[in-house]
Formats: C-alpha cells, structure tokens, sequence
C-alpha cells in the first residue's frame, strides 16, 4: 500500500501566487496518485504565516473546493524557519513522508516524483539540491555560493546549494521533534538527524510573481543566526585572535626595549594611534560576538513557544477542522 505524503507549504503573503502555487500542486498529488505512488490521504499543507494580505482566506477557500488542501494559521508572524517547522510538526502525525517548499514556485514540483522514489529507497531524508546557479545574476551567485561556503567555514555544516526543499521521513520527523531549540536553522539542523539521506538534482526557475522574502540583508541576518546557532567557533576565532594579538604585543615590547637599549628614540605616534584604534575595534567586535551568543542563551532559558497556531484546516471525516 502507498505511503501517505504532505507537502508543506509555508506562506508569508502569498495571495498573488497562490492559486497557480495551489493548482500546480494538486496535479502533482492527483499525478501520484493515479500512479499508485502515494495514498488518496495525502495532502498540501499550507501554513500561513501571519501574512497580512489574502494569504489566509485563499487558503481556506482551497480548502472548501477540495480535500487536497489543508492549511495551519499561525497566531502571528514567526519567520519562515518558526512557519516550516509547525508545518513539519502539524504534518508529523498525519503523513508517512513529507516534503517542504516555498510557495513562489522556484522549486521545481517536478522533483517530487524523484524524492519519493528515494523515499521508497530506503532513504529517510532526500535533499533537493539545484544543479546549476547559471540563470542567476553575477551579484546573486557570487553571494549565494558565498553563504553556503561561509556557513561550512564557520562549522555550521550544510548541504551546498540546498535550501528548504526536502523530503523527511515520519522517523526523521520524529527526529526533528527532539531538538528543542528556539534559535531555528533547518538547514543545519536537519543533517544532524542522521539516518539514511539521499539527493535530487533540479533546476530552480524564476518566482512567479511577488517579491523575494530574501534579500542580501535578510540573508546576511540568517546566515548569522545560522552560525551562532550551530557552532562555537566564532568564539574560538576570538580566543585565537587574543592570543595572536597578545604574541604581537610581547614581540613590540622585546623591540621597544632593544631600541631603548641602543639609545634610539622611538617616534612610533602613527603606529601607536593604528594599534589602539585596531584593539579597540577588535575588542567592540569580540563584545558583540559573544553578546550574540549571549542573547541566544537568554531566548533559550525562557523555553518560550516557537509558534502557535490558531486554527487548522482538515477533512471533516473524524479529525480537527
């Protein structure tokens, strides 16, 4: 018997895509289906991230046309990473296999076919990865290549050229489900998971309409939650840092003194006004740094909710509506 497969789709006003988003989407499942590749259970969850446009009342409106569409509502806007993961966690009990992805319809639906055949692999996680970036923009590549190497870099550990397009598993969900922090990074959270993984190649196409929810400052933002989310080693940076900067200090010090001894005088105003202005720069820098930490800390003790939703959307044959 077929496995029963949610797409999970998060949704930050959407209402210009949607419909096209939505009619994609169920010739996709209704194809599988037909095919005997998924159950007649399976579902598109759309979860509405506190959008303040139509975003919501398209959803439910899909809903009432067809039993294909479900959705969650989100009490508030959380942030992609917070809308992804209640999804994920909505789904987590109703699915065997569950796939996410944006709505704007980059992702090619395409590569859904190839996913749940990695599924039925054996694979309990299968990463959609873009095969090339060559209908991107110089700007945009140099960037985007540039995020995924300075995340590795700086020990977050990633899949290059993977965003949030994915296939988990009910067991990797229930993996999922065990890490409790608030301070999200899916990308990086996920192949910690373990378990057998597999990859789909595709092409990534241009949105189909609205704005892009990532530009260059916003993904600057999320690489540095990523990093100080998964690793240490911005602070060991530091500590290394410090001790270069201390060696430094001894060996201008050993210098002063020979020069001192040799009856020089030693001008050294420039040099003097650089190097305060350098440590104390690089000690504003350390500050913050560890203050990012610190702030990460402070959200986690407070163990508050990472999303809470209002209302989900279901058939009406003995579940929640």
């Amino acid at each position: 018997m077929a496995d029963i497969l949610y797409i999970v789709v998060p949704c930050y006003n959407e209402e210009e895509v949607l419909p096209e988003t939505a009619r994609r989407l169920r010739e996709k499942l209704e194809g599988l289906m037909a095919a005997g590749r998924i159950a007649p259970d399976s579902r598109v969850l759309f979860v509405n991230d506190g959008s303040r446009d139509r975003t919501w009342e398209i959803i439910s409106q899909l809903h009432q046309q067809c039993p294909l569409f479900s959705g969650a509502d989100l009490t508030r806007n959380r942030g992609h990473q917070n809308a992804l993961l209640a999804g994920l966690m909505t789904a987590r009990e109703r699915c065997d296999m569950a796939i996410s992805m944006d709505a704007d319809l980059q992702d090619d639906i395409d590569a859904v076919d190839a996913m749940v055949e990695e599924y039925y692999g054996g694979c309990d996680i299968v990463y959609g990865v873009r095969s090339s970036r060559a209908k991107d923009t110089f700007f945009k590549r140099v960037t985007a290549e540039g995020f995924y190497r300075l995340m590795n870099t700086m020990g977050a550990e990633t899949v290059f050229n993977h965003a949030d397009y994915r296939l988990m598993s009910r067991r990797a969900l229930e993996g999922l489900a065990q890490f409790r922090e608030v301070n999200l990074f899916l990308r990086g959270i996920v192949p910690m998971i373990g378990y057998r993984t597999g990859t789909v190649e595709y092409e990534r196409g241009e949105r189909f309409a609205g704005e892009s929810k990532y530009p260059l400052k916003k993904m600057l933002s999320f690489a540095m939650e990523g990093i100080t989310s998964l690793s240490v080693k911005p602070i060991r940076m530091i500590t290394a840092l410090g001790f270069l900067v201390f060696l430094i200090s001894i060996a201008m010090l050993i210098y002063s003194v020979a020069r001192w001894a040799m009856g020089e005088t030693i001008l050294g105003w420039a040099s003097l006004v650089c190097s305060v202005w350098a440590i104390g720069g690089l000690i504003l820098l350390s500050l913050g740094v560890i203050g990012e930490y610190i702030g990460k800390i402070y959200l986690e003790t407070k163990e508050r909710p990472r999303f809470l939703i209002r209302e989900v959307l279901e058939d009406r044959d003995g579940k929640a509506d």
